[in-house]
């Protein structure tokens, strides 16, 4: 027997908020019923972001730092910071120094935050409309350093059409199905004698799919040698 040759099934947010509805034992019926599935949609995405690293979430980004500024807004969309280096140069020239993250403590005691140089430190604060990023010492100079950022951004919302896909990677629709499932039940009294066995599923595919999406590169243990103290 012959296969299809391709692989790309990618079913849009009605097609998925139909899966949901038959895994709750529910009828899709109405207008209403899309607009509280994607409802829904948008609060199991932004579960996921507080479950831990969503890999297809981490992109790249820069910011030109300017002589005599200390702080820098990051794009709205931001959730938090994996890593960071100042950057000088370009080309063949290029040098990217480590730069270290500390805490709220450690930058409210930086007693002269007027200093001048190369930034070493990172504070970042996550605020609430959007994180920002304060570097310490303060750039002595514009056009020469460029704080370099791996940052994971929010999932993009389902928005307001069934006929978009959302912003995940295959993997995860299996557990996006799943966990639609359950938060429909959750609404629904009638069929509350489902809710373990939608719940368990849920769990299920996410643990599945959060497995396999992780880093996969070869852990490099580096011994301390000043020795303990």
């Amino acid at each position: 027997m012959a296969t299809s040759g391709t692989a790309t099934f990618d079913p849009n947010i009605a097609e998925i908020t139909e899966e949901a509805f038959e895994r709750a034992g529910i009828e899709l019926r109405t207008g209403y019923d899309l607009r509280t599935a994607r409802r829904s949609l948008n609060m199991l995405t932004i579960e996921w972001a507080n479950r831990g690293i969503n890999l297809w979430t981490v992109n790249q980004g820069t910011v030109a730092m300017v002589s005599g500024t200390s702080n820098y807004a990051l794009p709205a969309d931001t959730i938090d910071l994996l890593e960071h280096v100042i950057r000088t140069g370009s080309g063949t020239d290029q040098q990217d120094y480590f730069i270290t993250r500390v805490s709220v403590a450690t930058w409210a005691n930086i007693s002269n935050k007027n200093s001048t140089g190369r930034p070493v430190e990172v504070y970042i604060d996550r605020q609430q409309a959007a994180p920002e990023v304060n570097v310490w010492p303060v750039p002595d100079q514009s056009s020469t350093y460029t704080l370099v950022y791996w940052r994971l951004r929010r999932v993009e919302d389902a928005g307001t059409g069934g006929t978009n896909t959302m912003d995940i990677p295959w993997r995860f629709v299996p557990a996006l199905a799943a966990g639609l499932a359950y938060q429909i039940g959750l609404k629904h009294p009638e069929v509350a004698a489902r809710l373990p066995t939608l719940k368990a599923e849920y769990d299920l595919q996410f643990q599945l799919a959060s497995e396999e999406d992780r880093d996969k590169s070869t852990l490099r243990l580096i011994p301390n040698m000043r020795g303990y103290a």
